[in-house]
């Protein structure tokens, strides 16, 4: 059993990983320095929540463990992502690649060694695999749709900005959107075969219901949404587009919480 607290940090530290990967989707050339900038912030201010949040529970008198080299990961990932804010006030573009890149490779280890650690049975288990990949899927996810979110509001300060930087990271939403539902198809698959042995009984017997709500009002909501949004780029309309993101990652994010409340519950990753 897992605690509750961190289960649902945990949404805070996918979020700041998946938006970094985000960033890279639309051409940098394009879009003003402004949009990077803020939305930066938002996420290097969510990694510094999710470190924030497991250092004191960490710190508390019945403490939650937080490893070594998972403090220390998030720590450098947290640090490389607030140089890469930084950069972006300068001219320096190779300091500014090389912290983005370093970011973004302390962020997948950070999360994949967070995920793996509420792993039950053995590391090199088939079934161990899906608790780094189903985090990590479900980060970019919801990276892609907050980044999109955000992108749709900068269409609202630059009204000459082309249409082709959203449609591209509508198409990485989708794409994220549609993996992370095969990799939690799959995970169900793996558990049905009862290689999780009491916990997957459990997931069946008394969290079937709970198991449908975070698909239905997670990914298969989401895409849904995905279909007006194409269908409001393609008037072209970014303000109604921009209000189907504000919705879509309403239910991307119900969907990942409703995943952190199965793996408090069952210890499963979903």
């Amino acid at each position: 059993m897992s605690d509750f607290s961190a289960c649902f940090l945990l949404v805070f530290g996918q979020l700041a990983v998946g938006g970094l990967a985000a960033l890279a989707v639309p051409p940098f050339a394009v879009l003003e320095r402004g949009f990077y900038k803020s939305s930066a912030s938002v996420f290097v201010g969510c990694a510094a929540v999710y470190l924030g949040g497991r250092l004191a529970l960490a710190l508390r008198p019945r403490p939650v463990a937080f490893g070594p080299l998972e403090a220390t990961l998030w720590c450098a990932f947290t640090a490389a992502a607030s140089a890469y804010l930084v950069s972006l006030w300068g001219d320096g573009v190779r300091f500014r690649a090389r912290a983005y890149a370093a970011a973004l490779l302390l962020g997948i280890a950070a999360l994949a060694t967070s995920g793996a650690g509420y792993r039950v049975g053995p590391a090199l288990s088939f079934a161990g695999l899906f608790y780094p990949l189903a985090f990590l899927t479900g980060a970019l996810a919801l990276g892609a749709v907050a980044t999109g979110m955000l992108l749709g509001h900068w269409y609202l300060i630059d009204l000459g900005l082309s249409i082709v930087p959203l449609r591209r990271l509508f198409r990485y939403f989708v794409g994220t959107v549609l993996v992370h539902l095969a990799v939690l198809a799959l995970a169900v698959v793996v558990i049905a075969s009862g290689t999780t042995g009491a916990r997957a009984a459990s997931l069946w017997q008394d969290h079937a219901a709970l198991l449908a709500a975070r698909f239905a009002l997670g990914p298969l909501a989401a895409l849904a949404l995905a279909w007006m949004i194409h269908r409001t780029l393609q008037i072209p309309q970014t303000m109604a587009a921009t209000g189907l993101f504000y919705i879509a990652i309403l239910f991307v994010l119900v969907g990942e919480i409703l995943g952190r409340l199965i793996l408090f519950r069952t210890s499963l990753p979903l």
